[in-house]
């Protein structure tokens, strides 16, 4: 999720694609004399909004591709999303594979929000994961239920939940853990602080990404914009952090830069992150970047060896057609296929569920299928 970095003794006010400008287009900050807070929307009436307005459903199977008839004729430089029916409304989605079957998504939303699915296509919504309120995040959100950008994985038969507490267009934000057992509404605990920024950090403590690499060691990725991504190790035995090693993988020197996903596929581990701007509706600029590396820990590099420290990355989908700003997004291996999910706005602005198969080119590369 998206916050423009402040920057210090300007007068220049931050903004953040988490609360999109009431007017204009991205980028711009409409009505406002320079030097001065242009009026925002609440993210909470944004995001309310957004989901709203309901999801475009379709009756394909899973695993097919599906293209609107209106866009039809046009020529995509990407594929579409494949079919998703029911509750397809989200934000910021994150995947895991049930041990019984089936999926959990969670998603931004107010105490973080739950979906579920038996086969990958038909989604419902299924509560959230503290419906009795997360009062230990309000010195963050300033009071604001809604809670950002959740990262779920299942380890040693429970299932971990890393989620963002912040407020619009301020880097004093939070990491927050929590675990459960089978992962339904009401069954979490929260476990605690894993990470936070302040107003005078260079980085943004929001986006968390855990991931496990091939020796069995714990990490947590995270940022957006300010000075970027970064990496922070963690203790398996807690799913807290550990050490005070703090890692800088990924920058575009202050620019638009966040949500990281790692994920091993053959020999290196692949960075995607998301460029540009999110929470515009169809103004949304978002796209998915990725380089790669033989380390967890980087350097990472893109397709043409620029690190992604300088700004490199490689596109994997941007937005095409009828799909608006696609990002925030989540890698996972599936039965079938590596699967790719993210947020992406229809026309009217609406925040949708989008997902791909992600394949490999001859030189490991990946690319939306």
């Amino acid at each position: 999720m998206t916050h423009t970095p402040h920057t210090p003794h300007s007068s220049h006010t931050p903004h953040t694609g988490h609360d999109p400008l009431t007017a204009g287009p991205a980028g711009s900050e409409s009505g406002a004399a320079p030097g001065s807070r242009s009026p925002f929307l609440s993210r909470r009436r944004l995001l309310g909004g957004a989901l709203a307005a309901g999801a475009v459903a379709t009756t394909s199977a899973a695993g097919v591709l599906w293209r609107p008839e209106s866009a039809s004729a046009q020529a995509a430089e990407y594929p579409y999303p494949g079919a998703v029916t029911g509750d397809t409304a989200v934000h910021d989605p994150s995947f895991v594979k049930r041990p019984g079957g089936g999926y959990l998504v969670a998603h931004t939303g107010d105490n973080v929000a739950l979906k579920t699915s038996t086969d990958r296509t038909a989604f419902r919504n299924a509560g959230s994961v503290f419906p009795g309120g997360a009062p230990w995040t309000t010195e963050y959100t300033g009071g604001s239920r809604n809670l950002w950008a959740p990262h779920l994985s299942y380890h040693n038969g429970r299932y971990y939940l890393y989620y963002s507490a912040s407020s619009f267009g301020s880097n004093r934000s939070a990491i927050f853990l929590a675990t459960s057992s089978s992962g339904d509404s009401g069954s979490w605990t929260d476990q605690g602080l894993v990470i936070e920024s302040q107003s005078s950090s260079d980085f943004n403590a929001i986006d968390p990404h855990m991931v496990v690499d091939e020796q069995g060691r714990w990490w947590l990725a995270f940022g957006s914009f300010w000075s970027g991504i970064k990496m922070i190790a963690l203790d398996p035995a807690t799913g807290k952090r550990t050490g005070n090693q703090f890692l800088s993988v990924a920058g575009r020197g202050g620019g638009a830069i966040e949500a990281p996903t790692v994920f091993r596929h053959g020999g290196h581990y692949y960075l995607f992150v998301s460029f540009d701007l999110c929470c515009r509706g169809a103004e949304s600029t978002y796209r998915v970047m990725v380089g790669r590396s033989t380390d967890v820990t980087g350097p990472y590099t893109d397709r043409n060896g620029t690190p992604m420290t300088s700004g490199g990355g490689t596109e994997v989908l941007a937005g095409h057609g009828s799909i608006h700003g696609p990002g925030h997004q989540d890698v996972f291996a599936d039965d079938d296929n590596d699967i790719l999910a993210y947020h992406y706005y229809a026309d009217d602005g609406t925040a949708l569920l989008g997902i791909n198969w992600l394949l490999w080119d001859s030189d490991g590369w990946p690319y939306v299928g």
